[in-house]
């Protein structure tokens, strides 16, 4: 395993290469940020002195290349916003983010496992009709609608919790739940439908002939060799998840790092939203090599090759 992850992490690399040119390609077509940075009244010379300060005014491959050689170095550029280097004012933002996106999944582990199992053990009953009918209406349902709707019924409405911010557990209960019901819905069809293959394998119906209980062929046998294709489709969640997060922390004012992206997004600065998005792109990546890793545990039979 030591050999498969060293190898995997060498592969990273041009990977995080490519989303460096992606990332930098992207913002350096957005636009020039310079007319942001200066009052409106601003004569040319001005403009020009600081365009020159900041090495606007090179070609953009020199100005990548510079880009390239400040990320070995661990260095992001600087904000002209918040007048300091981009990569602390990410990593600050960065912890609420991932307490927000592990909520979430927790709220859609919480609501998906019990209702897919169930669903798949009584197929075609009213309790099927139900779960399979909420995880469409789930799946339906915006982020942002949905969150609106939350804080119009629980917070304006019956005032049992805050609107917005971050500091307590009830400032986390409504984005929680605005982010994980989409992601509950995703991995509740994903769990009937492996369930219901695994249920019908012929090791779980000799299983059953042996006189071994339905708890037990259900929760040790077919759950676990089901949970595979779980893992691939949480792992793939994870762009869905910060995504979502992006949404979720402006209705709520969440104080993450998408909120943080969206506020550089406006302002144009450039080197938060590289930043943002780098550190973004690199953690969708960790989680991919994690289901890797998952796979190996839950099925021995994989190999590392």
């Amino acid at each position: 395993m030591g050999k498969y992850l060293v190898k995997q992490i060498l592969q990273l690399i041009p990977v995080l290469f490519i989303i460096s040119f992606v990332v930098f390609t992207l913002v350096f077509v957005a636009g020039d940020p310079v007319a942001l940075m200066l009052p409106e009244d601003a004569s040319q010379e001005d403009i020009q002195v600081l365009r020159e300060s900041l090495g606007l005014d090179k070609p953009f491959l020199v100005q990548y290349g510079n880009y390239v050689m400040g990320l070995v170095q661990g260095d992001f550029g600087e904000s002209f916003r918040y007048n300091q280097s981009a990569l602390p004012i990410v990593l600050e933002r960065l912890p609420a983010t991932m307490e927000l996106a592990i909520a979430a999944m927790v709220v859609a582990i919480v609501i998906s496992i019990p209702l897919g199992i169930w669903s798949a053990t009584k197929q075609n009953s009213p309790l099927d009709f139900f779960a399979t009918g909420g995880a469409v209406l789930g799946k339906a349902m915006p982020h942002f609608w949905l969150g609106i709707m939350m804080i119009l019924l629980f917070s304006v409405t019956l005032r049992w919790l805050p609107v917005s911010g971050r500091g307590t557990f009830s400032h986390l209960i409504l984005p929680a739940i605005t982010l994980g019901t989409g992601i509950a819905a995703e991995m509740t069809r994903l769990i009937r439908s492996s369930m219901i293959e695994v249920l019908s394998q012929d090791y779980v119906r000799t299983a059953k002939s042996k006189g071994i209980k339905d708890f037990f062929v259900v929760y040790k046998h077919a759950f676990r060799n089901s949970l595979i294709p779980v893992i691939t489709i949480t792992a793939l969640q994870t762009s869905t998840v910060i995504g979502g997060a992006l949404i979720t922390e402006t209705v709520f004012s969440w104080p993450g790092l998408g909120q943080l992206l969206i506020q550089a997004v406006n302002t144009r600065d450039m080197a938060i939203v590289q930043a943002s998005v780098f550190i973004i792109a690199f953690l969708v990546i960790l989680m991919n090599l994690v289901a890797d890793v998952m796979y190996r545990i839950l099925d021995p039979r994989i190999k590392f090759n």
